[in-house]
């Protein structure tokens, strides 16, 4: 069953590649959804498909060691969007 969920993620979560992280594992687990950055220093990720690939993609963005440090992750259950098609990062003019 496709779900959707919006994400807020906390943390040294900004200029350490996450939102390139996120499209790494959103491509893995096949999900689609965008990832942006928020003036408040926090991340804006909506991520949709299936709960098992949802499942994993929030446990790889908690787990990701590398700069990134999430140190919350505020987690909403949403309406899917039926005609999404792709993973994108949101601000760029790509």
């Amino acid at each position: 069953m496709l779900k959707r969920m919006h994400i807020l993620a906390g943390g040294r979560v900004q200029g350490v590649g996450f939102r390139g992280t996120c499209m790494q594992y959103a491509l893995l687990y096949h999900l689609t959804g965008n990832v942006m950055n928020l003036e408040n220093g926090d991340v804006e990720i909506n991520v949709q498909g299936e709960e098992k690939e949802l499942t994993a993609f929030i446990r790889a963005i908690q787990n990701e060691k590398r700069w990134i440090r999430v140190d919350r992750l505020a987690i909403t259950e949403v309406t899917p969007l039926q005609d999404e098609k792709q993973f994108r990062i949101r601000g760029y003019f790509w």
